[in-house]
């Protein structure tokens, strides 16, 4: 999770803000070094390194007694046709980046759709 994702938790909790509803996943290509690992992530992340696509948010699962959300998004096969994708980002309605993953490489070929999954975790 995100330093703004934590900050927004933190006033939605003291009752400072209500808590935007998290609507879209990013993917990007800058999630390694030139040598393909993955790179460290900090939190202090506010946007993916290399965007390449943003994604509405297609369904929401709960998991390990409510404590865990999966988001789930799909790339459609025309998307990112040949691309190597190795970042990811969960957006909310206010477009603030509040959840960050860094990944090795998926290579997505033209005619195939990708799914992916993305936890947030309490």
């Amino acid at each position: 999770i995100t330093l703004k994702g934590r900050e927004k938790l933190c006033k939605a909790h003291a009752g400072a803000m209500v808590l935007p509803i998290i609507s879209q996943m990013a993917f990007g290509d800058g999630g390694v070094d030139q040598n393909g690992t993955p790179l460290e992530t900090t939190g202090n992340e506010v946007q993916l390194r290399s965007e390449l696509l943003r994604k509405a948010i297609i369904g929401y699962a709960f998991e390990a007694e409510n404590t865990t959300c999966t988001y789930t998004a799909r790339i459609d096969k025309a998307e990112l046709a040949d691309m190597a994708i190795s970042e990811m980002g969960l957006f909310d309605t206010e477009g603030d980046m509040v959840a960050y993953k860094t990944f090795a490489e998926k290579i997505k070929d033209d005619d195939m759709e990708f799914v992916f999954n993305m936890k947030e975790i309490f």
